[in-house]
């Protein structure tokens, strides 16, 4: 038995343009093509398919996805592991939804200093940003690993207490409306860049970007979401004025 391009859209909500563009990168081959050029999909192009979208939800791309299925030997062993992966994340999500429900019980109950600062970051998968920024900056990168494999569990706590307590002043000036240039604001950036020197000293263009990283990332944005509405945004313009105006002439001189 098999299904046209239709009934396959229909059934996995996959459009037809991108059924075509896998057959065209030979990630998911038809079972037939008629002489009119139709496609058709047989269950093992399903599975197939199906193993597809699962990868594509654990964040790999294309290229990769296909290297991992034309490597596997073992349909049955590989969904395994697809699984195993699933459950593992799913169990990450119910810690990440616990996370955010006392953060919401504890501001409801005006008592955000209840929580914990090792809270705050609970649930958050941080590792895939990791690789995004070893990548981009090697070196600092593994001048940053090493200082913190060197910490103890101590320094690490107090720089999570620190890294919340510089949050939240930072929301104290974005709820008094004060603009980014301004002196105080300035000086809790300054103490913030001054804080990453203890692992990497990024320069200009690197503290503009962590900026916009805490802004549009999901885990540091809603990190900085949790302590004031408004506040990754806010630390991301804080953190270009003070790449702009500080460290970029600094650097000049």
């Amino acid at each position: 038995m098999s299904w046209s391009v239709s009934e396959v859209r229909r059934m996995s909500g996959v459009t037809s343009r991108t059924l075509r563009h896998y057959h065209h990168i030979g990630l998911l081959e038809p079972e037939d093509v008629d002489p009119g050029g139709r496609r058709r999909y047989g269950r093992r192009e399903l599975r197939r398919l199906q193993r597809i979208l699962l990868l594509r939800e654990l964040g790999l791309g294309l290229a990769e996805i296909r290297r991992v299925l034309d490597d596997e030997r073992d349909e049955v062993t590989a969904l395994r592991g697809h699984l195993s992966t699933l459950e593992a994340e799913r169990g990450r999500l119910d810690t990440l939804i616990e996370t955010v429900r006392r953060t919401v019980d504890a501001l409801e109950g005006d008592d955000v200093n209840a929580i914990r600062p090792e809270e705050l970051f609970e649930g958050f998968d941080v590792a895939r940003y990791e690789e995004r920024a070893r990548g981009t900056w090697p070196e600092q990168w593994e001048r940053a690993r090493a200082a913190t494999e060197e910490m103890s569990p101590e320094e690490a706590d107090r720089m999570r207490a620190e890294a919340v307590e510089r949050m939240e002043r930072m929301a104290v000036h974005l709820r008094a409306g004060t603009r980014v240039d301004d002196p105080a604001v300035r000086a809790e950036v300054a103490d913030l860049h001054r804080g990453l020197t203890r692992m990497w000293t990024p320069d200009a263009a690197a503290f503009a970007h962590l900026g916009r990283v805490y802004a549009e990332e999901g885990p540091w944005r809603e990190v900085h979401e949790k302590v004031a509405p408004g506040l990754a945004d806010y630390q991301r313009a804080a953190m270009e004025d003070y790449a702009r105006h500080v460290l970029a002439e600094e650097g000049e001189r």
